[in-house]
């Protein structure tokens, strides 16, 4: 597939945004990393309760664990663990052949646990333990409580996936406790090339609560900035990574051995009819970055002729051009990245509530 191979060849690695026991047993996993140049897979509450409560493959599994008398919680992560642990496996060769920073597979903690900094380090320790293979990655989400244990996690060795992160300034704040958390893991002892972390920038989502707010303006400047904000907000996301990564402070932990924290373009997948399936691949294609997509962006992605190459370093002074025009017709930038914070934790939660109703119904009825 060029346009994959071409987004492999500029330093893009495609994480799919999706993961299911189907995936796994039918081969079909196996064959998006030998045909699509998939080379990771990330999760999340959400697909895997549209995973399991949309066919048979958990049946099995949930009969024994009704069995042994389990609640619907402790179910749902055998369930999880399981998957993530055989897609590990499948992706060990790749795993191997980039030296441990492809061939990752996330696991996210409770979204319950988002404003609860200890909950999320007891669980995010369990979870690595309970996987127990190098190439897991635990997703925490960026909220305030999340620092810390972002910070703590990393020190105790695991690599972590941090998600749910729409603004610049908690991006710099994720950075800080990344480098917080390799500092104190190198106290403790633990070696920094076996570490990695990636930074989920969410995407999408920015343009759809900003489009939603210009839609309500008559001024057409307010029109020229429609589905414009997403891209301009990560592409200076990215300008805030080279810089981050170009301090002394950084260069002290990459003598360690220490990788860099790369930034993960997510919530990939347009929301708007209207735009191109792969705005939020192209526009976004840059080296050392993560894009995760769903199957249809990635198979959309596929079917172009190509990739133009860097869409992202040249273009600082048009993305904050942007971001300005915003806040000159009237949309505070602080409030829409607020408020996306908090809907994008509530939805997880509301995801993770009903896929434990789903595997309670399923339990009791074993």
């Amino acid at each position: 597939m060029s346009a994959t191979s071409d987004l492999s060849s500029l330093g893009v690695s495609i994480w799919l945004d999706d993961l299911s026991r189907e995936r796994i047993k039918t081969g079909n996993l196996s064959h998006l990393i030998d045909s699509y140049n998939v080379v990771g897979v990330t999760t999340n509450p959400t697909i895997f309760q549209q995973a399991i409560s949309s066919g048979t493959d958990y049946s099995p599994a949930i009969e024994e664990s009704a069995a042994k008398g389990h609640t619907a919680e402790e179910t749902v992560f055998d369930l999880m663990v399981a998957d993530v642990r055989d897609a590990c496996d499948v992706f060990r060769p790749l795993f191997e052949s980039t030296g441990g920073v492809d061939g990752r597979v996330s696991i996210e903690v409770s979204p319950e646990l988002a404003h609860d900094t200890h909950g999320t380090i007891a669980q995010a320790d369990d979870l690595h333990q309970r996987v127990g293979r190098d190439n897991v990655l635990v997703k925490i989400p960026a909220t305030k409580a999340g620092l810390p244990a972002i910070t703590e996690a990393l020190g105790r060795g695991i690599s972590v996936n941090v998600t749910l992160i729409f603004s610049l300034e908690r991006y710099r704040e994720v950075v800080e406790a990344f480098m917080s958390g390799l500092e104190l893991a190198a106290e403790r002892g633990h070696d920094l090339s076996t570490m990695h972390s990636v930074a989920s920038f969410f995407v999408s989502r920015v343009d759809t609560e900003i489009d939603k707010q210009l839609a309500e303006l008559s001024a057409p400047e307010a029109t020229e900035l429609r589905s414009r904000s997403g891209v301009a907000n990560a592409r200076l996301a990215y300008q805030a990574f080279e810089e981050l990564f170009a301090t002394e402070r950084w260069k002290a932990l990459a003598a360690q051995g220490a990788h860099v924290q790369r930034p993960l373009w997510a919530s990939t997948g347009v929301k708007d009819p209207a735009l191109l399936p792969t705005l939020y691949v192209t526009e976004l294609a840059v080296r050392h970055t993560v894009n995760t997509m769903p199957e249809k962006t990635l198979m959309a992605t596929a079917e172009l002729d190509g990739i133009e190459g860097d869409r992202v370093t040249g273009f600082y002074e048009d993305a904050a051009g942007v971001l300005d025009g915003i806040a000159q017709v009237g949309i505070s930038y602080g409030d829409v990245t607020e408020t996306l914070e908090q809907e994008g934790v509530q939805k997880f939660i509301d995801s993770w509530r009903d896929l434990l109703g789903t595997v309670e119904d399923a339990l009791k009825n074993a």
